[in-house]
């Protein structure tokens, strides 16, 4: 006589498997071995055998007493019809034979109207549009709720109908006896679209549609901080749904036309400040570009090509930490000359000597050009 599996094999996990572990594997070889959709001849002792599995696993006492002493020791505990005490319940069975197979779960309602399109506006603003923040007016044109039947979708003065094939559920049951009981098949209505009504005498103006293709025009606020590729989602404000369906989402794309002298990296700002080298040698003061407008700044004898200025809260704003900002940092570039008039050339040299500095002399053509000068 063939050795009886245990439950742990039937279903094919470890001792050790949790809850979910077993309900997963149960679900899976119910999909795989019911009646309804294995017309293999041992279809039915094998679900039968899964199903009493679960039974007892799914329960921790029974699961307890089956650890300890095997099947003998479960009684009147264990086997006995699918549907009997202690059972996972009936919506286990049901979850699991419909799960990913595209069902419903029973008792779910399919009239809900359909939601409309979400759509997409590009908008461009300026560097400091984007850094200060403001309200713009922007213009689109969408599917917007008819005004003459406000939605409806019905003539003014008429409503909507109860759907006659699905009583105004929106969806229609089948029931199926099968060797496990009833089965429920629940499909939308074909004649009402899901929606549990019908419309008799439909609105001229949008042919029973509830919508019209409308010209609207929009007041947004750009937050101050905004960055190229941010979205700004207003709900809402996006196409309305057939028969007065809510409405999708309007989502504002946001395009920053980078700054002339400025970059940007987040909240932080940057300048490249360009000095001579007696500007970087004795020290000066500049102009300098910044969020808020020019502003003068003074540069230290003796800077350093490369230093890094860091004028703190000089940045940008950020998205959500009101009253916080990044900073400006001015990058000290300094400009060596590719050509010197005699004076210049002149006044390095004795730098130069002074400093005690080896450098090439001026050649003879340059002497030469200096004489006829």
């Amino acid at each position: 006589m063939a050795t009886e599996r245990s439950y742990y094999e039937v279903l094919g996990v470890e001792r050790t498997a949790d809850d979910a572990e077993i309900k997963r594997a149960f679900r899976k070889l119910a999909q795989q071995w019911h009646p309804d959709v294995n017309n293999d001849t041992e279809a039915v002792d094998r679900f039968k055998e899964i199903n009493e599995a679960y039974q007892v696993l799914s329960d921790p006492k029974r699961r307890q007493v089956y650890d300890m002493v095997g099947r003998a020791g479960l009684g009147d505990m264990g086997g006995g019809s699918p549907f009997g005490e202690g059972f996972g319940g009936f919506g286990d069975l049901f979850d699991a034979f419909f799960a990913g197979m595209g069902g419903q779960q029973a008792g779910a309602r399919r009239n809900r109207r359909q939601s409309g399109s979400d759509l997409r506006y590009d908008l461009r603003i300026t560097f400091d549009e984007a850094v200060r923040g403001m309200d713009k007016e922007i213009e689109f044109d969408l599917l917007d709720r008819c005004a003459t039947c406000t939605g409806t979708g019905a003539t003014p003065g008429s409503t909507p109908s109860t759907c006659a094939a699905c009583d105004g559920r929106g969806e229609v049951r089948s029931v199926r006896q099968t060797i496990l009981g009833q089965m429920v098949n629940v499909t939308a209505c074909t004649r009402c679209n899901g929606e549990g009504r019908v419309i008799d005498s439909p609105c001229k103006d949008c042919k029973g549609e509830g919508r019209r293709q409308q010209h609207k025009k929009l007041r947004v606020t750009v937050p101050a901080g905004i960055d190229e590729g941010h979205q700004i989602r207003l709900s809402g404000e996006g196409e309305v749904g057939p028969h007065g369906g809510p409405a999708g989402s309007l989502y504002v794309a946001v395009h920053v036309t980078p700054h002339l002298k400025l970059r940007r990296d987040g909240t932080e700002i940057f300048y490249d400040l360009q000095l001579s080298i007696a500007q970087a040698s004795l020290g000066t003061r500049v102009r300098i570009p910044t969020i808020e407008g020019e502003e003068d700044l003074e540069i230290r004898p003796g800077v350093q090509p490369a230093t890094e200025i860091r004028l703190r809260g000089r940045g940008v704003p950020h998205l959500r930490r009101a009253g916080a900002r990044g900073d400006l940092h001015v990058i000290v570039h300094v400009a060596v000359p590719t050509k010197l008039s005699k004076k210049q050339r002149q006044l390095l040299e004795e730098l130069a000597a002074e400093s005690g500095e080896v450098v090439l002399s001026a050649g003879f053509l340059d002497r030469m050009k200096d004489a006829l000068e």
